[in-house]
C-alpha cells in the first residue's frame, strides 16, 4: 500500500479520502526530523507552510509526488524536486476568488482608512461630526495598476473595471486578451504602471526575478498619493525601503497581507503607521476556499501517484523522465 505524508492538519473528510488510497501518516505539528524520517519510505506527501530542501528529501527514494496546499511553491526547490523526479502540484484555481476579494478588501480599507477609524471609533474619539482629518480617498473611478495579470490578478481587474468603474493597467509576460477585450485593461512596461496608478498591486509569484522588485527606486517612481497593495509574497517588496517611503510620504500608504517574515515582528515599524493596513496572511483564508484547497490538493496527489494528474502541475518536465 502506498504512503502519504501530511505534514498539515486535514479536514476529516478530506483525510478519509486519502486514506481510501493509501496509508497516511500524519506529522502536523512535529519536530521537523518526524517529517525528514516520514518522508524516507514515503512515496508521497501533502502540507503547506513548511520549507522542504532538498537535504530533506535526501534517501527519500520511493517520492513520486508532492501536493502543496497553495498556489505559491517558493518553499520548495522546484528545479531539486524535477531532478530527483518528484512531481510537484498546487491548487491555483480553488483560492482566485477568495484571494481577489482580500485584495479588494486592502484596496477599499486602506483608501478609506477602515482599520485606522474603526479603532479610532473604538477608543472614544469620535465625539462630533467628523472633519478632513478623517476623510479617505475614493476608489471608483482610480486607476488601479496590476503588477502581474493571471488568475488573481484577472479577477481583481474585473471587480475593479465592473464594479467600481477603474482604468486598469497591468504588465505581465504576455498579454492578456480577454482582460483587454472584457475589462478594458491596457498592457504598460512597469515604470508607465507606476507612474500613473492610484494603486499598485502586486500579484506575481515569488522568483528570483521578482525578489524586491519593489524597492526605493520605484517606490519613488509612484504618485505622492499613491498606495501598494500586496497580497502575493512578502520578499516581492524590499521592506526596509517600503517602511521609509511610508514614513517619509513617498507614496500616501500600503495594504498588505504578506511581509519578509511571518508572522510580522512585534517590533516591526509597520504596526505603528497608521498608513498602513497589515493582515496576517489571509488571501484565500475563508472556511470554504481553505477546504477546497485541501480538497483539490488531496486529488492532485492521488492522480499524481496513479500516473493519471494532468493538470495543477508546477514542474511538467518531470512527466518527461
Amino acid at each position: 500500500m502506498k504512503k502519504i505524508v501530511a505534514w498539515k492538519s486535514l479536514p476529516e473528510d478530506v483525510l478519509s479520502y486519502l486514506q481510501q488510497h493509501a496509508e497516511v501518516v500524519q506529522v502536523d505539528g512535529a519536530p521537523r526530523d518526524a517529517l525528514v524520517a516520514a518522508l524516507r519510505d514515503a512515496d508521497g506527501g501533502i502540507g503547506a507552510s513548511v520549507t522542504i530542501t532538498p537535504a530533506m528529501l535526501e534517501g527519500a527514494s520511493r517520492l513520486k509526488a508532492l501536493s502543496t496546499i497553495s498556489v505559491g511553491y517558493d518553499q520548495f526547490d522546484v528545479d531539486d524536486l524535477t531532478r530527483r523526479g518528484i512531481l510537484l502540484a498546487h491548487t491555483p484555481d480553488v483560492l482566485t476568488e477568495s484571494t481577489a476579494d482580500t485584495v479588494f478588501a486592502l484596496i477599499l480599507a486602506s483608501a478609506r482608512r477602515v482599520v485606522e477609524l474603526a479603532g479610532w471609533v473604538k477608543a472614544g474619539h469620535w465625539r462630533a461630526s467628523i472633519g478632513p482629518a478623517q476623510f479617505g480617498v475614493d476608489v471608483q473611478g482610480k486607476t488601479l495598476g496590476i503588477v502581474g495579470l493571471g488568475r488573481i490578478g484577472g479577477a481583481v481587474a474585473r471587480r475593479a473595471a465592473l464594479g467600481f468603474g477603474m482604468q486598469v493597467l497591468y504588465t505581465n509576460r504576455q498579454p492578456n486578451p480577454h482582460a483587454e477585450q472584457t475589462y478594458g485593461a491596457r498592457r504598460v512596461e512597469l515604470p508607465e504602471l507606476l507612474a500613473s496608478a492610484d494603486f499598485v498591486c502586486l500579484q506575481v509569484p515569488l522568483t528570483p526575478q521578482t525578489r524586491h522588485m519593489i524597492g526605493a527606486a520605484e517606490l519613488r517612481a509612484m504618485k505622492k498619493s499613491a498606495i501598494l497593495i500586496n497580497a502575493s509574497r512578502g520578499a516581492t517588496v524590499d521592506e526596509a525601503a517600503l517602511i521609509d517611503a511610508l514614513q517619509n510620504g513617498t507614496i500616501h500608504g500600503a495594504g498588505l497581507d504578506v511581509f519578509d517574515t511571518e508572522p510580522l515582528p512585534a517590533d516591526s515599524p509597520l504596526l505603528k503607521l497608521p498608513n498602513v493596513v497589515a493582515l496576517p496572511h489571509i488571501g484565500s483564508a475563508t472556511h470554504e476556499t481553505r477546504h477546497a484547497m485541501a480538497r483539490n490538493a488531496a486529488q492532485n496527489l492521488v492522480a499524481a501517484l496513479d500516473g493519471t494528474l494532468s493538470t495543477n502541475i508546477v514542474n511538467r518536465d518531470v512527466l518527461k523522465k
